[in-house]
């Protein structure tokens, strides 16, 4: 397109291109200019002959290409041809979420053409609800280049280039509707998404008019059709003719309607009308462009005007939808000059004008009319004629797109702007739940409009320092901060902000008499605005086509404006422009633009000749000049001094009559101290000056460069006036000189380099900037320096702000703390951390005490008042991410990287720890300044973690938990895990706590119980990264990404937020003053806000004056109707995830929102079923659909189908396919507010791909006893009191114990975690359930036979977790019961085990018990009722009746989570809020509750007359209940008072089994803690009968005589064990760390005895203990590590102790000193993994030292070293690296790196870890060499040789122990782990063996006596010992 044809692209030749749109890749991108490019790619086919008679009258495209055949058209995706009952006929529908993916296309290939000519093409469509869709048309011209025409209701504006125009689609409603009353009553088009009730549509495109009008273009065919999800379309047909579709064929020839032009719509191409009906109130009719239409359009849309062109405007003003007007300059061209002129009438001032989108402040359209403010408006309309243009030459690409909407009645405009980088449009009407009078009103939204005024911005510079301007009256300077422009009145400090960048301003420009401002702004599309400096609105906007637009110069006139910077290949590109039109409306066109190789620092115009411009850059000073449309330069002959850095210029000022203009001198400056003298007129260079610091005066003359010495002045800027010079260097002076620069006339010293130098108009007063952020200026008369602004130098990080003194506190990545004066703003400390960055800071709300969390993991209070340092924490080793104190300041919080809590008294001045909690904070939630949150009364405490996934609260003053909210469950609409970002307290009436997650919700919670209260959806683009709520409860703010948002806390409105940019970079923290007047937010700058939302409340008496200024308020820049285009209803419920993320503890979270979280297709889809409810049937043939009639009263009929193949026998081959069928999914996966239900531990370990069973009878390996119950499974513990039976699981394992003996036997048949048991009346049958294996699609359930242990049957029926089991009373039945995900119920028949009956539940359900009275009767509990069970059966059909029984209301919504039938007809439930209720179960009703705890009850157990309850709050309780059965009579009269409390037991953890006897005097009783309790009512005792560790067991050792072992684990507890009797016999417990590694004290010289038994164990912090095992007591504790140990070992003798830490360092200390006499810093940088020492002869290997120890870290490193400790000997023996190959792949993480003296081998090591190949390296000391490899399946991560034999265990991360026999290398694998095998350890005699996995503590027995070589070798030692060890001196 030639330069000024017409069309609002770049008129750059060959620059054509694609707009911006929310969908990127819609369809293909056309080809620019006249190359016959089609819009594919390619070239067009040469013209082809239109054959026109046989299109006429008309031409039915689907018909005449057989669309349906699909050989002339194609289809891509989801398309289908269906029936449509209304149109009487066949539909094609397109649908799927992205356009590019599904779409029918005209014709075939793009090859092709269709060649239509007609004139019109019709298109016969609906768009489907609550979707976007999107049509292509490709049409030719005459001048054979193909235009593509796209309209979409994607689109949010009208877009062009010189190939591709692209609309917006406005879908209309039916008329009457709720939207269409909302459209109407607020004039806002339904931009976006069609809404739910969107009619059939006939839309006529007259392609003829939409070329010639926009593009300037004569057409001449249609060339291709791309119809592109989601739409119904019937037809398409092209014409010359216009069909009127409201007319049929009797009334044209009545009515002779042919004569007039009017012809109705064919037949085949007519939308069905019922009689009687009229067309128009059924369909849709939308001409474009509209024919009647002055103006023509620049969207698509259903006109109000007629249902026809030309029809008559109706009366309603409502009606009338705001035009938009074109800023198209062939429109432009082509509109006559009177409708350029004239003005709409003016509207009345009782109607408002409400803006259709939302305005940006100071940004104005690029022609005419533009916004002005409101004492402007006369100047604009006398002094301005309007005009509809746009400026050519500026796109707004930058901006996103600029439209100015016209209202008919209104001389005003108000602009709408919609920033695409930003947000979306979003208009949004009232649901069908609205009030009718809601509906009635127009959009209601928060008040006041805007909300938030900027008052102050604390920031100056952002891309570059040096640049800030004087105005010409010398009053104020203008300076960019970051994307704004601010004008800062140097006397009153008052600030007025330019804003409209969304990058960071480059470049500022003003023009002589200060009118015209030019800025630039930085990035890869470098924009340039232009600026009326007097009124701040923006005249023009253009894109540059330069890169990095570093510098601009204005002419003194105006009229020209230059600007340098770098291309896209990095070459310096110069461009002129010509903007002498601008303040009329007119365009900015270049005038020149050329490329250039030299430097240029700096180009500005002469102020004598607009055409001619001076640069100076490294080597260089040129001149330029603008000629003929070319921009050309020479040079200036430097001679000796070319090589000089020259950094700024200026004209010699002033003028006398008898010199030329352009006699001028020209002063240029250099990085040396040179000053070059050039004569501009005659292009030479006069003299130059070499400014020297040294020098008294300041100057020398010089004719050579040469003759200088020392150093000169690296002049940054120069500044020239008529009478003297300023410069401003790199050594931070500002200097004035005179004009001969003899001497220094004045000067100012800064503390950073000075950045430029300006001289005001007036020469009173000198502008200075520093690279520090510095702004400020020298008053030449009075001698004074004032600073204007001092900044950041980087992003800053965090604010707080304290009310009393009004100060505000800033930390920042420039490593500074600043203070800073909240009523001037003007700093007052600056605190600099030389080598930390300050990265949290908080104040004391009561006294001058300010606290600053650093990266180095340092917390320092400062006293401001004494400016002094009060203290130093040292409690955390990595960067600081919260740090906050209560508000009743008496305490104070921290968090770090590492996931450490601190707490803190700040009773006193001087702080100090109260308590430490280690991994609490979520380590991967990302740093921020407020992880940590304290609500309004200082009683709780709440931040993300342990993980990202979950919320804790706490309580404050002590740290205990309270609550932890699983906020991953959350989320039924999205296929990825959500996790929470920030939180926040509201105050204390309300007790929510709100939560913002990574989905860009936030989540408000219920804060003491964790229910869901509601949610708010999306929030921004991103995630919120900053929480903060008004006092009040009124005012949220939110920041993301770049902006803030305001929102009314309530979400009363349609509109429920306000939107405010102004940040170029994400903002990192937003929140209220003390006095809730003002608001501060920080990112790139500090921003102060003016919080109007009080002040308004204040003075609104007159509605009138309120409503008008409300008005101009949002025509400046309201951003409330803002949305992500990411609020696109989702049409399709995502499948919840099966495998769940760690989650520590149970969660509870308010099921909410399950019935709205279906799309409108599903609930389509949804109606077929009977009485669907809630259900989805998938259609399998044998899938257990549960059918439900209604009868009378609540009782309904349930028939499932019965499966038939649900079982197999454990004998079945587990490769071997099941036949089995999809249940009904569940729709409603939110995990219920019940910690009921069972979640299994998260498992990074898969299965095995093979298994080497060992010969049956030769098994070397038995497994002796287990360690530990699993606290995390529910109802997994069962004992029958009358045959003494006792089972419960730990891991995949089920043990069987006897509790006279002890012994345990162990049922291996599960592979996953065991969620419940359940044991038959009889006890002789037991079945378990656990998750499903690799593979498998169900969970699986093992029917166990008592008597043998064998499993008899195994079923696979439910897809997620089972939940619950019973037996029948006569063990005929067997039910299971799945989770909340899996929602159904199976009966099984246990003399078979086929499946009975199958039931899908609507609604989650907690628990299920058959009646002792009848086999026939169950009841399970669920969602605030109980469902009674009647079991009916006909020959081998069963039938389920149900009756659900709501929990009487006075209980409110709870969850009835437990239950248990009692003697006679009673049934006992407990609740999740503590209540017990008594049911009757022959009137299946409730007739009496009582409050039986303050938690939920999860356990009830009922014999006769006693009612056993357990709680979430570790209690179980003894009720005495005789009375229940006489209140029964009473019915719902009966009181509780009659049930009394007997006893009641705290324990150490939820209760999550109980098993009792017949008479309830004792039990046993599991807790989430992984203990067993022994309960006896009768003498109120428990004892711990089973127990083990919660959490991850880190090491496992042996006590030399192998009567004891010691674990360690995560939650901090060393424990003892006794190997006879498998009992805990002492623990050591350390609060608040972890205990990582720990070894047991060999032999000493002595006899061995009870007073020398002793265990070391190594902790996160460092530290290292060792306890006395016979004394109970902790001997000695040191501190020789800076980081968490890894490994610890004694010497052979135990004297010394060795200890590895993750950071690498080995350390040496002796345990009878207790000091550390050695560091090894030989493996520093990798964690340790293995320290081992043994034995040695003393000259063995060349060395001296009876003792030989390796250490291994985890980089693949061995070193091995001889030592003698008592002669501080420690020598390096040998050093072994081991090869790896470059990048692991499918590995989350390295495997370890594990080391091992080899006991049978002397003077070998054994290695594994990660390498080429998985195997075993036998390493040989002697050789140097690898003498043996032992292949292995996987890489290990454990590893232990055994002492006796020659045997090598081995454990993997295939949930696989190995034994090996070497050198054979028989394998044996054993299974029984349930996950990573991570431990392994032989005793020191090899007959056992103990692993671990996870918290599962696992001892084998080694099968016979050890082999007469291990008996030899241990007779060697000890006779080896007392010689090796007398030989060293006492």
């Amino acid at each position: 397109m030639a330069a000024g044809s017409g069309g609002p692209g770049p008129v750059f030749s060959g620059h054509g291109g694609q707009g911006t749109s929310a969908y990127r890749d819609i369809g293909g991108v056309p080809g620019t200019g006249n190359n016959r490019r089609r819009p594919g790619g390619g070239t067009v086919p040469p013209p082809i002959p239109v054959p026109a008679a046989w299109q006429r009258p008309y031409l039915n495209i689907f018909k005449h290409f057989r669309v349906e055949e699909w050989k002339r058209s194609a289809r891509e995706g989801d398309v289908a041809a269906l029936t449509d009952a209304r149109l009487k006929g066949t539909v094609y529908r397109i649908r799927g979420s992205v356009p590019t993916s599904s779409y029918l296309q005209l014709p075939r290939t793009g090859t092709q053409s269709l060649g239509l000519a007609g004139r019109y093409l019709y298109l016969l469509f609906k768009p489907m609800p609550r979707k976007h869709f999107v049509v292509h048309l490709d049409v030719t011209t005459e001048e054979n280049q193909v235009v593509r025409i796209s309209f979409s209701n994607l689109f949010k504006e009208f877009k062009s280039t010189a190939t591709w125009l692209q609309f917006p689609f406005i879908c209309g409603a039916a008329k009457g509707s709720v939207y269409d009353c909302t459209a109407r009553a607020s004039r806002r088009d339904l931009v976006g998404s069609a809404p739910a009730d969107v009619r059939w549509t006939c839309l006529v495109l007259d392609l003829h008019s939409i070329l010639s009008l926009y593009l300037n273009r004569h057409y001449s065919h249609l060339k291709s059709i791309k119809l592109c999800s989601n739409l119904l379309v019937k037809n398409l047909c092209t014409s010359d003719l216009v069909f009127d579709p409201g007319v049929t064929f009797s009334e044209a020839r009545q009515a002779d309607l042919a004569c007039r032009g009017v012809t109705p719509m064919p037949r085949e191409m007519a939308f069905p009308v019922p009689k009687g009906e009229n067309w128009h109130d059924l369909y849709d009719y939308i001409r474009f462009p509209s024919e009647g239409s002055k103006l023509p359009y620049d969207s698509i849309q259903k006109s109000c005007a007629g249902h026809v062109a030309g029809g008559q405007v109706s009366g309603d003003p409502l009606c009338q939808l705001p035009q938009p007007v074109t800023l198209t300059k062939a429109v432009r061209d082509r509109l006559s000059l009177i409708h350029q002129i004239t003005s709409p009438k003016a509207m009345p001032r009782r109607c408002p004008v409400i803006t259709k989108s939302i305005p940006e402040v100071n940004l104005t359209a690029l022609g005419l009319p533009r916004a002005v403010p409101a004492a402007d408006q006369e100047l604009e309309k006398n002094q301005r004629p309007p005009s509809a243009g746009d400026t050519g030459q500026s796109p707004v690409v930058s901006d996103g797109g600029i439209h100015v909407y016209a209202h008919h009645r209104s001389k005003q405009t108000i602009r709408a702007v919609h920033t695409s980088s930003e947000e979306s449009v979003y208009r949004k009407g009232p649901g069908p739940g609205v009030p009718s009078s809601r509906r009635a009103s127009a959009c209601r939204r928060l008040l006041p409009d805007p909300i938030l005024k900027l008052r102050m911005i604390i920031g100056f510079g952002g891309y570059s320092t040096k640049w800030a301007l004087w105005t010409q009256n010398n009053a104020a300077v203008v300076y960019p901060c970051h994307a704004v422009i601010v004008t800062l009145q140097i006397q009153t400090g008052e600030q007025r902000f330019f804003t409209g960048h969304t990058d960071k301003v480059s470049a500022l420009a003003f023009n002589g008499n200060s009118t015209l401002l030019a800025s630039a702004q930085a990035g890869s599309l470098s924009v340039v605005r232009l600026w009326d400096f007097p009124t701040g609105s923006c005249l023009s906007v253009f894109k540059t086509h330069v890169h990095s637009l570093s510098s601009l110069s204005f002419s003194y006139s105006g009229a020209v404006l230059c600007g340098v910077g770098k291309d896209g290949h990095g070459k310096t590109m110069v461009v002129v422009w010509n903007a002498a039109q601008v303040t009329r409306g007119g365009e900015v066109a270049v005038l020149a633009k050329a490329h250039t190789d030299v430097d240029i620092q700096a180009l500005k115009i002469a102020f004598f000749d607009d055409t001619r411009m001076v640069s100076c850059g490294r080597d260089n000073v040129r001149l330029w000049r603008v000629r003929s449309g070319a921009l050309r330069s020479c040079p200036i002959n430097l001679g000796e001094y070319h090589s000089l850095e020259f950094t700024d210029l200026a004209f010699e000022e002033g003028h006398t009559a008898e010199r030329e203009p352009d006699d001028r001198t020209l002063f240029v400056c250099s990085k040396s101290g040179h000053v070059l003298e050039v004569d501009y007129k005659n292009v030479c260079m006069k003299s130059v000056r070499r400014l020297l610091p040294a020098q008294p005066q300041g100057c020398q003359w010089q004719d050579k460069a040469s003759s200088s010495t020392g150093p000169g002045i690296a002049i940054n800027s120069i500044s020239i006036s008529s009478t003297f010079c300023a410069t401003g260097s790199e050594d931070g002076y500002l200097r004035l000189w005179p004009l001969d620069f003899s001497a220094v006339v004045l000067e100012a010293e800064h503390e950073a380099p000075v950045s430029s130098v300006c001289i005001s108009p007036d020469s009173h007063k000198v502008l200075c900037t520093t690279a520090a952020g510095n702004l400020g200026y020298l008053d030449i008369q009075s001698r004074d320096y004032n600073t204007l602004m001092r900044s950041h130098e980087d992003s800053v990080l965090a604010f707080s702000v304290e009310g009393i003194w009004k100060q505000m506190a800033t930390v920042s990545q420039d490593n500074t703390i600043r203070v800073w004066d909240l009523v001037s703003m003007q700093q007052l400390y600056d605190f600099t951390a030389a080598d930390e960055m300050p990265c949290a800071v908080a104040f004391h709300p009561t006294q001058q005490i300010l606290a600053c969390g650093f990266d180095s993991g340092m917390v320092r209070t400062f006293s401001l008042a004494a400016s002094d340092l009060l203290v130093e924490h040292k409690q955390h080793r990595t960067a600081i991410t919260g740090l906050t104190f209560s508000p009743d300041g008496n305490f104070m919080f921290s968090s770090c990287l590492q996931g450490t809590l601190a707490l803190y008294s700040c009773m006193v001045q001087k702080s100090h720890v109260l308590r430490v909690l280690g991994n609490v904070v979520a380590r991967d939630a990302g740093s921020g300044p407020d992880a940590l949150v304290v609500s309004e009364d200082s009683c709780l405490l709440a931040f993300v973690g342990p993980s990202k996934y979950i919320v804790t609260v706490m309580e404050a003053c002590s740290l205990d938990e309270l609550l932890r909210v699983d906020i991953s469950i959350l989320d039924l609409n999205s296929t990825a895990l959500d996790s929470a970002v920030k939180v926040c307290f509201a105050s204390v009436p309300q007790g929510e706590l709100l939560v913002s997650t990574s989905s860009n919700k936030i989540l408000v919670l219920a804060a003491k119980t964790g229910r869901l209260v509601r949610e708010v959806s999306p929030v921004h683009k991103l995630s919120c990264s900053s929480l903060a709520l008004s006092k009040d409860g009124r005012y949220l703010l939110t920041a993301g990404d770049k902006v803030i948002k305001v929102w009314d806390y309530q979400m009363r409105f349609e509109i429920n937020f306000q939107v405010y940019i102004g940040h170029s970079e994400p903002v990192r923290q937003v929140a209220f003053t003390p006095d809730q007047r003002h608001v501060i937010s920080v990112g790139d700058a500090i921003f102060l806000w003016d919080f109007l939302a009080l002040s308004a409340e204040r003075s609104l008496p007159a509605g009138a004056h309120s409503s008008e200024s409300a008005l101009l308020l949002g025509a400046e820049g309201s951003s409330e109707k803002l949305k992500d285009a990411s609020e696109t209803p989702r049409q399709t419920v995502p499948l919840p995830l099966l495998s769940s993320p760690p989650c520590l503890d149970v969660s509870s979270v308010h099921q909410a929102g399950c019935q709205s979280i279906f799309s409108e297709s599903d609930k389509e889809e949804e109606a077929g079923l009977p009485g669907s409810g809630r259900m989805v049937a998938n259609g399998d043939e044998d899938a257990s659909v549960l059918v439900v009639e209604s009868v009378r009263n609540e009782e309904l009929v349930v028939r499932p189908k019965v499966r038939q193949e649900s079982s197999r026998s454990s004998g079945e081959s587990a490769n071997e396919p099941r036949k089995e069928t999809q249940s009904p999914k569940s729709q409603c996966s939110v995990r219920p507010d019940s910690y009921r239900h069972f979640t299994p531990r998260f498992k990074a370990s898969v299965l095995p791909q093979s298994f080497l069973h060992p010969p049956a009878g030769s098994e070397v390996l038995k497994l002796k006893a287990v360690i530990g119950y699993n606290g995390n499974g529910r109802g997994n513990m069962v004992w029958n009191p009358d045959t003494g039976f006792f089972a419960y699981t730990c891991g995949c394992i089920i043990v069987v114990e006897d509790l006279h003996s002890g012994s345990q036997n162990h049922w291996l048949g599960h592979a996953e975690e065991i969620s419940t048991l359940a044991v038959s009346h009889d006890a002789q049958v037991l079945a378990s359930a656990s998750g499903k294996k690799n593979g498998d699609f169900c969970c699986q359930i093992c029917i166990w036979n008592v008597q043998d242990g064998v499993c008899t049957a195994s079923l696979f029926h439910h897809k997620t977790q089972v939940q619950a089991m019973a037996f029948s009373r006569d063990d005929r039945f067997l039910v299971t019961l799945g989770d909340y995900s899996d929602q159904t119920i199976a009966l099984w028949n246990t003399y078979t085990y086929e499946l009975m009956s199958s039931t899908c539940i609507s609604e989650p359900v907690h628990d299920v018990a058959f009646s002792p009275l009848s086999h026939r009767e169950l009841a399970c509990v669920g969602k605030g009722a109980v469902m009674f069970w009647l079991l009916e059966q006909q020959g081998s059909d069963v039938n389920l009746k149900v009756h659900r029984a709501p929990a009487p209301d006075m209980l409110g919504p709870v969850e009835l989570t437990s239950l248990c039938y009692g003697a006679d007809t009673l049934l006992y439930s407990g609740t999740n809020s503590g209540q017990i209720c008594v049911w009757d179960t022959e009137t299946n009703c409730c007739f009496m509750t009582w409050e039986a705890d303050e938690g939920e009850i999860g356990v009830l157990v009922c014999r006769r007359n006693k009612l056993v309850s357990g709680s979430n709050m570790k209690r179980i309780r003894l009720w005495a209940v005789a009375a229940v059965q006489e209140l029964r009579l009473k019915g719902p009269d009966a009181r509780s008072s009659s049930v009394l409390l007997e006893y009641e037991i705290t324990l150490d953890g939820t209760i999550v089994s109980a098993a009792f006897d017949d008479s309830l005097e004792m039990g046993i009783v599991g807790t989430t803690a992984g203990t067993l309790w022994y309960i006896n009512w009768t003498e109120s005792t428990s004892i711990r009968l089973i127990s083990g560790h919660k959490n991850k067991v880190t090491e496992v050792c042996f006590s030399p005589d192998e009567t004891h072992c010691a674990t360690c684990g995560e939650d901090g507890s060393v424990r003892i064990w006794s190997l006879g009797s498998m009992e805990l016999v002492v623990q050591f417990q350390v609060l608040n760390q972890s205990c990582q590694c720990l070894a047991w004290k060999p032999h000493p010289i002595v006899v061995w005895g009870a007073e020398s038994q002793h265990v070391v164990a190594g902790y996160s912090d460092g530290t290292i203990r060792v306890f006395s095992i016979s004394r109970t007591e902790m001997e000695l504790k040191m501190h020789p590590h800076a980081v968490a140990l890894t490994a610890i070992a004694y010497s052979t003798d135990g004297e010394m102790i060795l200890s590895g830490g993750k950071d690498g360092l080995v350390a040496v200390s002796s345990p009878r000193t207790g000091m550390t006499i050695r560091i090894l810093a030989d493996h520093k940088g990798s964690p340790i993994t293995v320290l081992q020492c043994t034995r040695k002869q003393y000259r063995d290997f060349g060395v001296e030292g009876g003792e030989l120890w390796l250490a291994t870290s985890s980089d693949r490193r061995v070193s091995v070293w001889a030592s003698d400790w008592l002669k501080d000997k420690c020598e390096l023996l040998d050093w072994l690296s081991f090869p790896a190959p470059a990048g692991p792949k499918g590995l989350g993480s390295l495997p370890p790196s594990l080391a091992a003296f080899c006991p049978w081998e002397h003077g070998t090591l054994v290695y594994i870890g990660f390498g080429m190949q998985k195997e075993a390296l036998f390493y040989s000391l002697r050789k140097k060499q690898v003498v043996e490899k032992i292949s292995l399946p996987y890489f290990a991560t454990s590893l232990s040789l055994s002492p006796a034999a020659r045997f090598m265990a081995v454990g993997f991360g295939e949930r696989l122990l190995r034994l090996l026999h070497c050198p054979a290398s028989d394998a044996q694998d054993y299974a029984g782990h349930d996950d990573t095998v991570h431990l392994c350890r032989f005793s020191p005699s090899g007959r056992r063996l103990l692993t671990a996995s996870h918290s599962a503590v696992l001892v084998w027995e080694l099968a016979g006596p050890p082999g007469p070589a291990a008996l030899l070798q241990r007779g060697r030692e000890a006779a080896a010992r007392p010689q090796l060890l007398g030989e060293a001196p006492a």
